[in-house]
């Protein structure tokens, strides 16, 4: 028993060193990049200003929250990508259960869909703008055609992982259509659409910045872009830096998200629900 003592106990010491040494390793990385950044900005070796210092960027970072007219250029990118990022999905997420509910209707798409999901967006920017104008609306749409893709095929590949006994007993019980949704498909599959909304967010944020980038009169792609122009590279840096944070910030609220959804227990949860209901008297 003093054996089984002295090997049981251990197992949390361990798996504190193991998180302290990731933190330590992250740590040191961000220190590195940094020292390689100042050394390359100081080396001389490279154009005046094309790699400024570190301090010349945290001051640009600085500016910019000071700034009123960037909380403006925030504004309307945050209502880009969050219609289209909705509006998407959503779509997604119905075509998905669509075509894992009606197999002969996704053999008959599922070409076309690979070929356009693995097809970059970029190329249908000239018909977004044709379509929908310069405006926000066709940034909303390009947002919207990047996010659809990963939450289509996550939801499609959850349809096609439900258990089958699920679906047989929910339309024993004459279900009807979004019945069958509201209590056997989105439960048994949450896990797997959230994993397709947060690849979505993300490609969503990116089809609206490359949207912004190429042709805007407003947004935060926008204004990256107006700093290049003017050669104001300290302030390109910073934009590039606080939109990194803003998606790395996007990307945490989306694991967040998905950590409090334990798929498996839902999928219990059905399981105990049909089995008590099919223990009601009729």
């Amino acid at each position: 028993m003093a054996q089984t003592r002295v090997i049981a106990r251990p197992a949390p010491r361990r798996a504190a060193t193991l998180s302290f040494g990731v933190w330590q390793v992250r740590a040191l990385t961000a220190a590195a990049v940094l020292l390689a950044w100042e050394a390359m900005a100081r080396s001389g070796l490279l154009y005046k200003d094309v790699v400024p210092v570190t301090l010349a960027i945290a001051e640009g970072v600085v500016g910019e929250i000071l700034d009123p007219s960037f909380y403006h250029h925030f504004r309307v990118t945050f209502l880009e990508v969050a219609v289209g990022f909705v509006a998407g999905s959503g779509l997604g997420v119905a075509a998905g259960i669509a075509f894992g509910a009606n197999p002969f209707l996704r053999r008959a798409c599922e070409p076309y869909l690979n070929a356009l999901g693995a097809t970059p967006k970029i190329i249908f920017l000239p018909i977004i703008f044709l379509v929908f104008g310069v405006g926000i609306e066709s940034k909303m749409a390009k947002g919207a055609l990047s996010g659809f893709f990963p939450v289509v095929f996550a939801t499609t590949l959850g349809m096609m992982l439900i258990d089958r006994v699920l679906i047989q007993v929910g339309r024993s019980f004459n279900l009807a259509t979004w019945q069958m949704v509201q209590k056997i498909y989105l439960p048994a599959m949450v896990g797997p659409i959230v994993v397709g909304l947060r690849l979505g967010m993300a490609v969503a944020i990116i089809g609206v910045l490359v949207a912004e980038i190429k042709f805007a009169n407003a947004g935060l792609g926008f204004r990256m872009m107006g700093y290049y122009e003017h050669f104001r590279i300290p302030s390109m840096y910073a934009m590039m830096l606080m939109l990194f944070a803003l998606a790395a910030l996007a990307n945490w609220g989306m694991t967040r998200l998905q950590a409090r959804f334990d798929y498996r227990g839902l999928s219990v949860a059905v399981r105990r629900s049909v089995a008590e209901r099919a223990r009601t008297p009729h």
